[in-house]
């Protein structure tokens, strides 16, 4: 059986956390603490990022379409899948 040469004492650090950037709001908002002694309990939620709402949203359907079809689409770059919705778009004249 192979040795773990990994120290169990080694703190774990989630990399998704090394990136998060704190602004005043959440300060505010945190919980502080002083030891193991919770000094003042967080303040509601914070927002949710990322994209505002849409007034009218896309709605995720399953479609089958030929693999030609789909490679002409995806070999023309990024944002294939709206070029499609875009061609639907012009042939039902909408």
């Amino acid at each position: 059986m192979s040795r773990n040469t990994k120290s169990a004492s080694d703190p774990w650090i989630d990399p998704d956390d090394d990136d998060v950037e704190w602004t005043e709001e959440m300060f505010r908002a945190a919980a502080v603490y002083k030891g193991e002694k919770l000094i003042r309990p967080a303040a509601g939620t914070l927002k949710s990022v990322g994209r505002p709402l849409s007034e009218n949203p896309k709605k995720q359907v399953t479609l089958r379409l030929d693999p030609d079809v789909i490679e002409g689409f995806r070999a023309m770059g990024k944002g294939w899948q709206t070029r499609i919705n875009a061609e639907l778009r012009k042939a039902l004249g909408i």
